[in-house]
């Protein structure tokens, strides 16, 4: 069986995140808050919108700015994550939430043309 990280996940914004209860997902947005602990942060995507993401352990370094969240969607509606890659914003080009949003919703509007999912082969 692959793993989490093996396996294709779909790109969803927080509306979409009942939609994926217990699945794997993959996540974009930015950092609004990290809890003191450390085992938690909550981000926010291309409409404005947060969302939980809960950690296996504390992080070990600042985060803020985009990040991308690889995880599974808990029954809460939370994504606890086995891993994270902060999106740096180099050049002064910054990561254009609002528009990522838009490309989300059209890769969701034709399925048949942007699959998730991907056969596994023998």
């Amino acid at each position: 069986m692959a793993s989490l990280l093996d396996a294709s996940k779909p790109r969803i914004n927080c509306s979409m995140l009942s939609q994926h209860i217990g699945r794997g997902v993959c996540f974009v947005g930015r950092v609004e808050k990290v809890h003191p602990t450390g085992k938690t942060f909550s981000v926010s995507d291309g409409e404005g919108k947060s969302a939980t993401v809960e950690l296996n352990e504390p992080l070990e370094e600042e985060l803020s700015g985009i990040v991308e969240v690889i995880g599974m969607v808990s029954s809460k509606g939370v994504i606890t994550t086995t891993t994270y890659n902060i999106l740096r914003e180099d050049k002064g080009i910054p990561f254009d939430l609002e528009l990522y949003n838009e490309a989300l919703k059209v890769i969701h509007d034709f399925p048949q043309y942007y699959p998730f999912e991907v056969a596994a082969s023998g």
